[in-house]
């Protein structure tokens, strides 16, 4: 990867509050991303993706969007499905290559969460549910650090709002995606720099007593990670453990590849048709 960077845009906020971004809102969106896109064609990107997710597919000002952000930065502006959005994690994650056991890919994102369920010999089934950190986090913490019954509450709501079932068993599950990334590296920075890329029921619970006993600034400065990304742990430690407690698996690895690299491999492998060669795509084609 040459490049990583982002920025919090209050997106998700503009979702669960207004309902729309608003017309300064998206001068500052349009002009981010022609910032970015601009980075890329100096990286040599001769043509750039811009996709959204699931802000822009609720938002009610989505269409403005999209057509200020193509006319600003001469690229067209997708808006992804919850499945196009698991399918492209699950090309990142397998870069092609045919799985070889049942997997559960899990990536948690703001406003959502996305999966797709794949094995040898199975058809991939894609699905998202409506409950990511962002969104757990405005609705319950109203303080920080968040308390110990926002964390509990945080659990209770996660597993009310997570409205999945896994059609089998998985033999793993992968975590992709900020969330997970940035509490291993919480754990990781905060004095286990030896800890595997496995995130279990004790590291969650490791990683909420950080999160609760120590205001993110505090935490952000100390370890080195975003104070943004602090404030989504605890409500993504209870997604994560949402989903362990689904399909009745211990622990789910971390992999810090996603959507972005799927996006990148499947334009590449595909071309501008990648959106319709999803579904085989995400089969593989590397033996």
């Amino acid at each position: 990867m040459l490049d990583d960077e982002s920025t919090f845009l209050g997106l998700g906020a503009a979702v669960d509050g207004p309902g729309a971004l608003g017309a300064a809102g998206r001068t500052t969106l349009a002009a981010t991303i022609a910032s970015y896109v601009d980075r890329a064609r100096g990286a040599g990107a001769l043509h750039p993706l811009v996709m959204g997710t699931e802000p822009l597919r609720r938002l009610a000002d989505a269409t403005r969007i999209v057509a200020e952000v193509s006319a600003l930065t001469g690229e067209p502006l997708a808006i992804l499905e919850h499945e196009e959005e698991a399918l492209l994690t699950l090309v990142g994650l397998t870069a092609g290559r045919a799985v070889r056991s049942d997997v559960l890919v899990v990536d948690i994102g703001g406003g959502s969460s996305e999966l797709v369920e794949i094995g040898p010999g199975r058809l991939a089934r894609a699905a998202g549910v409506q409950v990511g950190a962002g969104r757990l986090t405005r609705r319950i913490v109203d303080r920080d650090p968040p308390t110990p019954e926002h964390v509990a509450e945080l659990g209770r709501a996660a597993d009310a709002a997570f409205d999945w079932t896994p059609t089998r068993p998985p033999a793993e599950v992968v975590f992709v995606g900020g969330t997970a990334t940035n509490l291993l590296k919480l754990l990781r920075r905060a004095g286990d720099p030896d800890r595997d890329d496995r995130l279990d029921r004790e590291a969650l619970r490791v990683a909420r007593d950080l999160v609760t006993g120590t205001p993110a600034e505090m935490l952000a400065a100390t370890y080195g990670l975003r104070e943004a990304r602090i404030r989504l742990l605890a409500a993504g430690a209870a997604i994560i453990e949402t989903v362990l407690d689904r399909v009745g698996i211990g622990f789910g690895r971390v992999v810090d590849t996603g959507i972005r690299e799927g996006a990148i491999i499947a334009a590449d492998r595909a071309g501008d048709g990648w959106r319709d060669r999803l579904d085989e795509l995400a089969h593989g084609w590397i033996a």
